[in-house]
């Protein structure tokens, strides 16, 4: 099965507009998808890494942000 192609554009504000928090975040998913956490898109893709992006994509996980005091 041939992922679908998922534009950057849709997923670079998860990471706050860092492609290296991008990458970071989609890592971390992915491993705790192939740890065993359930997907949480309708559809997950064959690979864990195709399922994180979707997730990404579609607005299910985001990176957590700190407000500074």
């Amino acid at each position: 099965m041939v992922a679908k192609h998922i534009h950057l554009e849709k997923l670079i504000g998860a990471g706050n507009g860092s492609i290296y928090k991008l990458t970071i975040l989609a890592a971390k998913r992915a491993l705790q998808l192939a740890d065993g956490d359930k997907p949480l898109v309708d559809k997950p893709a064959d690979k864990v890494l195709d399922t994180a992006l979707k997730e990404i994509a579609e607005g299910k996980i985001c990176i957590k942000t700190e407000e500074k005091k």
